[in-house]
């Protein structure tokens, strides 16, 4: 949920305890408002899938890698740190790693979904690096995020727990230039930008990204 709070603001969470609280009823579909427009966005910008290795990187419970296997990809992997988080996905082939670290050879996948993960990470070059490195030659990486206009006026993503309290997750702002500039150093191009919007305001920036 994306909810902004001049008063009495909800504890922000570092996002693997976040997970941890979430997990169980996090769903592998677009739960709230602000899901459903990053989802419309991102699947309009997929390359085609049919028959090619995709990586649902910080998958959460898999909701991409579900669109990758109806649209016929070959192979689809699915990464995410939190444990919580992968004993609940919908996937077969999951792994717990560090998006940072990722056990997987270099120019091994065709595809990167990264969605709305970036900004739990302070340091976006490492994240960056790692798609990059993975990615064949002329192989393409969607990454979503909150919109940093959002987060600057306050906007966060919360949630419920079981214990009826309000949670926030940690969330770091990444300017848009500044994330253009950590691509193109990593070698990626960027070919498609998109800020979709809800009331007239962005609420969350998406990026189609091709390895050079």
């Amino acid at each position: 949920m994306l909810r902004r709070l001049l008063r009495r603001r909800p504890r922000v969470l570092a996002s693997l305890d976040a997970y941890r609280l979430w997990a169980a009823a996090y769903p592998a579909r677009p739960h709230n408002r602000l899901m459903e427009i990053e989802q419309t966005a991102m699947t309009d910008m997929l390359p085609v899938l049919y028959g090619r290795v995709m990586l649902d990187l910080a998958c959460g419970t898999g909701r991409y890698g579900l669109i990758a296997r109806e649209r016929g990809a070959a192979t689809v992997l699915a990464s995410d740190n939190s444990w919580d988080m992968l004993k609940n996905a919908v996937l077969a082939d999951t792994v717990c790693a560090s998006m940072n670290a990722l056990p997987l050879n270099s120019a091994s996948v065709d595809v990167v979904i990264c969605a709305m993960a970036i900004g739990h990470v302070q340091r976006l070059e490492g994240v960056m690096s790692e798609i990059a490195r993975v990615l064949r030659p002329g192989g393409s990486a969607l990454i979503s995020d909150l919109h940093p206009a959002q987060a600057l006026r306050g906007a966060q993503r919360t949630f419920q727990a079981s214990d009826g309290r309000t949670y926030a997750v940690e969330h770091h702002v990444h300017a848009i230039s500044f994330c253009e500039r950590v691509f193109a150093a990593v070698g990626l191009a960027t070919t498609a930008r998109v800020e979709p919007t809800y009331d007239g305001q962005p609420v969350v920036v998406v990026w189609r990204l091709e390895k050079l």
